[in-house]
């Protein structure tokens, strides 16, 4: 049963694959397999080269954000690209980035299918790449916080009152995150913090686990990043509480999501962003690729929940 709109494409042309593999034949025999072919084998979800696609099977090039530790990543969406090729009869694999940019440009390029974005870089892809529509999101991401974490030699205890952070050395995680950098920005300001004026300018670590290591070893007193993230390392010990503390947790807002492109449904039919969608919320609660997540289900979500993101995106000179 169709549950969304069907994403329709701008016509782009489909993506023909690498020369890898067709060296030896002739050039109309490589003229005919560029013509038959629509991508380059990406990396498989074991973190090898993909196999080769059959007749009869599209492929779908999945990417993510890189806002934890690569290897973390690895598992989480290489186990996802093997459920996920089972349950749509697709060869799924798992692309990974360099960083937030990368992975907007590949969406944009269409080397990237469907990505898992935060709410600034989804937005960003959704609006340099017209026809893009945002899939589904976790049950936490329609209300995502970000926590501020303060190294224990700066005497602070926890507090709603964010002004004390405004005297210290300060890092974001990367600079389009939205809970590392854009919303903790946003929400600085409107305790008159202003978010670039930390003593020698913010830092920018990367990455979730980058800002713990980084406050945790007192290269800078303080700092930003997702709870999920953080919940997750505090439970799994690698967080040293003699080293690291919660200072203050955000409001809420709207986070994570799905983007699918539109060379994808062109390429694979317009029933793709229903069976996507039918695959993510059809995830049993409990089941691997659900607590991979740190989520109990996969919902519907759609454009308008991110306006306030653009909002503020633009303010910050993050949008153009």
């Amino acid at each position: 049963m169709s549950t969304r709109r069907a994403v329709r494409s701008g016509g782009l042309a489909e993506r023909a694959l690498s020369r890898r593999g067709f060296l030896a034949g002739s050039a109309a025999a490589l003229a005919a397999g560029l013509a038959a072919c629509s991508r380059e084998s990406p990396v498989s979800s074991s973190g090898g080269a993909a196999a080769s696609t059959s007749g009869s099977r599209g492929s779908l090039t999945i990417g993510a954000i890189p806002d934890q530790d690569p290897e973390v990543l690895q598992r989480l969406y290489g186990t996802l690209a093997d459920s996920m090729s089972e349950a749509l009869d697709l060869d799924v694999v798992y692309q990974p980035v360099t960083d937030y940019g990368a992975a907007v440009s590949l969406f944009r390029t269409g080397d990237l299918d469907l990505v898992w974005f935060g709410g600034l870089t989804g937005v960003q892809g959704r609006l340099q790449t017209p026809g893009a529509e945002p899939i589904a999101q976790r049950d936490i991401d329609e209300s995502f916080t970000s926590v501020f974490v303060v190294n224990p030699a700066t005497g602070l205890t926890p507090a709603d009152d964010l002004t004390p952070l405004a005297d210290l050395r300060f890092t974001y995680g990367s600079e389009t995150s939205t809970s590392g950098r854009l919303m903790p920005a946003y929400f600085l300001s409107e305790q008159s913090v202003d978010p670039q004026g930390f003593p020698g300018g913010p830092g920018f670590s990367g990455s979730h686990d980058a800002t713990i290591s980084l406050v945790s070893s007192g290269s800078y007193q303080a700092g930003v990043l997702n709870e999920q993230v953080w919940n997750a390392r505090v439970e799994d010990g690698t967080v040293d509480p003699a080293a690291v503390v919660q200072y203050a947790r955000t409001p809420a807002y709207h986070d994570y999501h799905w983007l699918l492109s539109p060379q994808a449904v062109e390429r694979l039919g317009d029933d793709l962003p229903d069976r996507l969608l039918e695959y993510l919320t059809g995830l049993p609660a409990g089941g691997e690729v659900l607590e991979l997540f740190g989520a109990g289900s996969f919902i519907p979500t759609e454009a308008a929940n991110y306006t306030q993101i653009e909002a503020i995106g633009r303010d910050l000179g993050l949008i153009s």
